[in-house]
């Protein structure tokens, strides 16, 4: 009986991902009201809301799944650079 030689399966490459909780201390997060709208700031970063609707549906995206968004707010400041 041959036995077949197997080979080792490659290990996966696992990316190592901060806890959710980790993410949102990296950057202080301050809000800034104004007469009409307000801004958000996280970290160096300053973003301008028309409408606090939006502020505040931006920020409850942020604290809910902050890897997501931190990734799609990095997308967009990279385009307007």
């Amino acid at each position: 009986m041959n036995e077949v030689e197997t080979m080792p399966e490659p290990c996966e490459k696992v990316e190592w991902k901060p806890t959710k909780q980790e993410v949102l201390r990296d950057y202080k997060v301050e809000i800034e009201f104004l007469s009409i709208g307000c801004i958000i700031r996280v970290g160096c970063k300053s973003v301008p809301f028309s409408k606090l609707k939006e502020g505040m549906e931006a920020l409850n995206a942020y604290v809910f799944n902050p890897h997501e968004t931190r990734r799609m707010w990095e997308e967009r400041f990279s385009k307007e650079e």
